[in-house]
Formats: structure tokens, C-alpha cells, sequence
């Protein structure tokens, strides 16, 4: 059988017959004869013939194809999203295409636009970091306006109303810091991001709640928030410094929190040039249980979002919004519990 797609008009070309013929005869329609219809049908097969689903679902005003922004591509947990996500669409009969914000409001503002030019049914997206410092929700809500529905993950935004899928960031980072304490850490050193990003906040208070409820005072000389920089590389890099600074200014340090597995590399990079041990001297915590946790040495503890299960739940809600399942203009929140997964480092 020959492998290369073949369209209507090549059949119609071939066989020296109408397109509207050739589209009838594969809808089997009794307006072409049985002869010319039993023709057309095999030869399409014999040629691997698929009927064009996006132009047929132009026509009923449905692409069957869903859009995912993510902030960035290098964290694992992100590609983990979109595994998961697709995995799911694709069982529903749904093709997705994805884009990259690279943190940027001027881009994600650019990608919703492209995605609803593009005529897709939905989006799926994690919001930019410039888009929380701006605040400015514009474009999201305009497209939601337009009638197309959006499912908020990871980074949502309490002023938009649509259905969202979010990890219990706060529970997570407190099972984490216990984790730390429940191994005799007492002077454990938080990593996080800068306020305004929300995932970076809740873990904080988690990381509060801990020591609170541990009747410990948290102190500030403990608490770094990583600086927002254009360049990836450069922010790791100064953070590192942040990281040094921390270590050096405080010799009771005995733990590390991090918010995510980049920091906690970087955090492991400066111990080790210090030649201080882990976990024997330093425990390390953090969350993304990604291919930094598992290959580093020594292997990171850390805290699953289960980004496989948030991709296909984003998908499902949004699936189940363009199917009809649940009403256009209901919403929910479901929340993906997270789950500690013990290593060399603490």
C-alpha cells in the first residue's frame, strides 16, 4: 500500500471525475452510481486517503485542536504538562499544538492571539511571569470573551473566571520542610521566587507554616527570593552567588528548601565547592521530581506535582467543556495533591 497521504483533488485528477463526485462516492451517496462509487472508494484506499479533519471541522465550526502555552520550556515539569495533556487529547481524538511564552507578557499576549487566529477550540496554559507582575489579564479574558474556553494550571489567576487545575503548593512545601525537620534540620534555608509569582508564594507560607508549627521563628537571613532576570542562565548564576552569601554568612544551615530542582542544583553546586556533604551536613529539598532530582549526585528529594496527571485533568476539563459535558459558563478548581519522593539528599 502506498504510504503518502493522497487528496480529493489528486483522486479526482487520477480517476478523471469531479471533486463533488469523489466527495460523494466516499460518503457512499446514492446521487453517484455504485460502479463509479466502488472506483473511487478503492483507489482512495489502495492510496491512503484521510478525509482533511480540519477542514471538515471548519465547517462545523470545530478544529478538533487544542492549544498549550507554557512559560518555559526547560522545566521538566512543564514538558511533563504537555505529555500528559496531549496523551489524553489525542485519545479524545483532539490534536494539540503548543507554544512558548518565554516568560513574557508581549509573547503569551502574541500566542493566545496566533492559537485564536488558528481557529482552535480551547487553550490550556500557565501564565507568564510578566504577565503576574503586570496584572494585566487582558488578553486572556478577551479570549475568553470570544468564546473560546481556557484552563488555567499551575499559575492561575483568582480574577478570571474559567476552570483550573492547581497543586496544593502550600501542603507540599509544609510536607517538605517537615520532611527536613522530621531528620533533625533546624536552621533550613528557604529558595523560592519573587512574591508575585503565586506557586512561589504559597510554598513559601508552606515553608512558614512548617516552622510554625513546629513553634520555630522564621528568619529572614534564611529566606532567598531568586532575582527576575531576562536571562535564565544569568538569574541561576546570581543565585548561586544568593546561595554562597547565605552559606557563608550562616554556619548553622543544616537545610535547603527549594522551590524547584533548578534552584536546588544551583544549591548543590555551591556545597559542593564548599566541600560541604549531603545530606550529612546539608539536607536538600525540593519540588519537581524531574531529571535533575533523579540523576544528580546525590539524587534530590523531592516534591511530585504529578504534572502527568495535571496535563490530562487540563485536558479532560477542557475536552469535557467542548463536548458539552459541563456547561460553558460553570467553573471549578481541582486541586492535584503532591507527594514526597525520598532520596540521597536528605
Amino acid at each position: 500500500m502506498n504510504s503518502k497521504r493522497i487528496t480529493l483533488k489528486q483522486i479526482a485528477y487520477e480517476l478523471n471525475v469531479s471533486i463533488s463526485t469523489v466527495s460523494k462516492s466516499l460518503k457512499n451517496s446514492a446521487e453517484i452510481s455504485l460502479e463509479t462509487r466502488n472506483k473511487i472508494i478503492a483507489f482512495a484506499k489502495e492510496h491512503n486517503y484521510r478525509p482533511n479533519n480540519i477542514a471538515l471541522s471548519l465547517k462545523h465550526r470545530k478544529t478538533k485542536t487544542i492549544g498549550i502555552i507554557i512559560p518555559e520550556i526547560v522545566h521538566y515539569f512543564f514538558s511533563t504538562v504537555i505529555n500528559g495533556a496531549e496523551k489524553y487529547a489525542n485519545q479524545m481524538g483532539y490534536n494539540v499544538i503548543i507554544a512558548v511564552s518565554n516568560e513574557s507578557f508581549e509573547k503569551e499576549v502574541l500566542n493566545m492571539e496566533t492559537l485564536a487566529d488558528s481557529s482552535i477550540d480551547g487553550i490550556i496554559m500557565s501564565v507568564a511571569k510578566e504577565t503576574l507582575k503586570t496584572q494585566d489579564f487582558h488578553h486572556i479574558q478577551e479570549t475568553i470573551d470570544f468564546g473560546i474556553p481556557v484552563v488555567l494550571f499551575d499559575r492561575v489567576l483568582n480574577d478570571i473566571a474559567c476552570d483550573k487545575i492547581i497543586v496544593d503548593d502550600k501542603t507540599g512545601a509544609e510536607k517538605a520542610v517537615q520532611n527536613l525537620l522530621d531528620k533533625g534540620c533546624r536552621n533550613i534555608l528557604l529558595v523560592s521566587t519573587q512574591d508575585y509569582i503565586n506557586v512561589g508564594k504559597l510554598r513559601t507560607q508552606g515553608y512558614l507554616e512548617a516552622l510554625k508549627k513546629n513553634h520555630m521563628i522564621a528568619d529572614n537571613r534564611l529566606m532567598i527570593k531568586a532575582q527576575d532576570l531576562k536571562n535564565p542562565e544569568q538569574a541561576v548564576f546570581e543565585l548561586e552567588k544568593q546561595i554562597d552569601q547565605a552559606i557563608g554568612e550562616n554556619s548553622a544551615i543544616d537545610g535547603i528548601f527549594c522551590v524547584n530542582e533548578i534552584y536546588a542544583a544551583a544549591a548543590l553546586k555551591v556545597l559542593k565547592k564548599r566541600k560541604i556533604h549531603v545530606p550529612n551536613d546539608i539536607s536538600i529539598i525540593c519540588f519537581t521530581d524531574g531529571f535533575i532530582s533523579k540523576y544528580s549526585s546525590p539524587t534530590l528529594t523531592t516534591v511530585s506535582q504529578h504534572g502527568e496527571k495535571i496535563g490530562a485533568s487540563s485536558a479532560q476539563m477542557l475536552i469535557d467543556k467542548l463536548t458539552n459535558k459541563t456547561p460553558l459558563y460553570s467553573h471549578s478548581t481541582k486541586v492535584i495533591e503532591c507527594t514526597i519522593v525520598q532520596r540521597e539528599s536528605s
